[in-house]
C-alpha cells in the first residue's frame, strides 16, 4: 500500500524562518515531478521580527517553484522585474528554466498578525524544459476549482484530478490538490497518475488501520486505490504525477545534466544570472562546495 512513509525534517532557509523540510529525502528524491516541498509555519510573528524572515534574492534553473499561502503575505521579486504580493489561496507559479534570481520578503507586518504559514514545492522540468525562459505568473483563488462532498473539500492548485482542472501552465502531467477533511470523513486518492502522496500538514488520517500525523508524507504504491479516513479535522496536500526521470540538484539547481549544475553554480558567482531589479542590493552567496557525489543530499536549499 504505501512505498515510504517521510518524515518532515527541520531545515533553516533564513535567520527567522524555519521550515519543515519533506523533500528531497535520502530514500526517496522524488514523487511524480516533484522534487521539493518545504512547510513553513505556522508561526507567530512579532513586527520586529519580519524582517529577519525575508529571503534574500537566490537563483534557480531547471524548475518551477510553486508557492501557496495558508495564512499571512509574502512578496515576491524577481529577475523578470516581476513584483508579486503572494496572499493565501493563490497559486504563484515561477518556471526558472535557463535561470532566474527571486526574493521572497515580509514587508507588511500588520498581516502576518495572525500568522504566516506557507507550502513551497519545486516540480522538475522536462528535459526539453530546462532551457525555457523564464516566466511568472499568478492564479487568484476564484481561477481554481472546488471540489466538495461530505466532510470533504478540495481545492485544484495545478494538474488535473477528480475529473478537475484548471489554467494553471504546467509542463508535465501532475496533479497538485489542498483538502480540508472533517472528522470521519473519508477520501479516496485520484487515479489519473503513476505516482501519488499525501502530506499531512494538520491533523491525523488512518490508512489501512494505521494512524499518521502531521508532518508526514505518505508515498503510495503505483496502482493501489487506498481509502484515506480522518481520525480529526485535517488538512492536507495532495501531490504526484508522472515522473520527468532522474534529476541532479544542488542548492537551488535542478537539472538533468551533472555539468549544467556546474555551469549555475559558475553563472551565479559571475553574476551572470540577474538580480531583481527592484531588489538588487543584496543576495545570497553560492555556498561553500563540499564537493559532494552526484545523488547524495543536497546542501541547504532557498525557497
Amino acid at each position: 500500500m504505501l512505498d515510504i512513509v517521510i518524515e518532515a525534517r527541520k531545515a533553516a532557509i533564513a535567520p527567522g524562518m524555519e521550515v519543515k523540510r519533506i523533500l528531497p529525502f535520502r530514500m526517496r528524491r522524488m514523487v511524480g515531478p516533484f522534487i521539493f516541498m518545504d512547510h513553513a509555519g505556522p508561526v507567530s510573528i512579532q513586527p520586529q521580527s519580519v524582517a529577519k524572515m525575508d529571503v534574500l534574492p537566490h537563483p534557480h534553473i531547471g524548475l518551477s517553484t510553486v508557492s501557496y499561502l495558508f495564512n499571512g503575505e509574502v512578496t515576491h521579486r524577481d529577475s523578470l522585474g516581476v513584483q508579486q504580493v503572494i496572499r493565501p489561496g493563490e497559486v504563484n507559479w515561477m518556471t526558472a528554466g535557463k535561470g532566474i534570481a527571486h526574493s521572497e520578503r515580509f514587508e507588511d507586518p500588520s498581516v502576518l498578525v495572525g500568522g504566516f504559514e506557507m507550502i513551497q514545492t519545486w516540480v522538475a522540468l522536462p528535459e526539453k524544459d530546462e532551457e525555457s525562459n523564464p516566466t511568472f505568473d499568478n492564479y487568484k483563488p476564484e481561477q481554481l476549482p472546488i471540489y466538495t462532498d461530505t466532510g470533504v473539500w478540495m481545492r485544484l492548485i495545478a494538474g488535473d484530478a477528480y475529473g478537475l482542472n484548471n489554467n494553471v501552465k504546467t509542463h508535465s502531467p501532475l496533479l497538485y490538490l489542498h483538502a480540508v477533511l472533517q472528522p470521519g470523513a473519508t477520501f479516496g486518492l485520484p487515479k489519473e497518475h503513476t505516482e501519488r502522496a499525501v502530506y499531512i500538514v494538520k491533523g491525523s488520517i488512518e490508512v489501512s488501520g494505521r494512524a499518521y500525523t502531521a508532518g508526514q508524507m505518505l508515498v503510495f504504491t503505483k496502482g493501489v486505490d487506498p481509502t484515506l479516513i480522518a481520525k480529526e479535522a485535517s488538512t492536507l496536500m495532495l501531490l504526484g504525477g508522472e515522473p520527468v526521470g532522474d534529476r541532479f540538484i544542488w542548492w537551488n539547481f535542478v537539472s538533468s545534466r551533472k555539468e549544467r549544475i556546474e555551469q549555475a553554480k559558475a553563472d551565479w558567482t559571475a553574476g551572470r544570472i540577474v538580480l531583481p531589479p527592484n531588489d538588487n542590493h543584496e543576495f545570497v552567496p553560492l555556498p561553500e562546495d563540499k564537493s559532494k557525489a552526484a545523488g547524495s543530499p543536497p546542501p541547504q536549499a532557498l525557497s
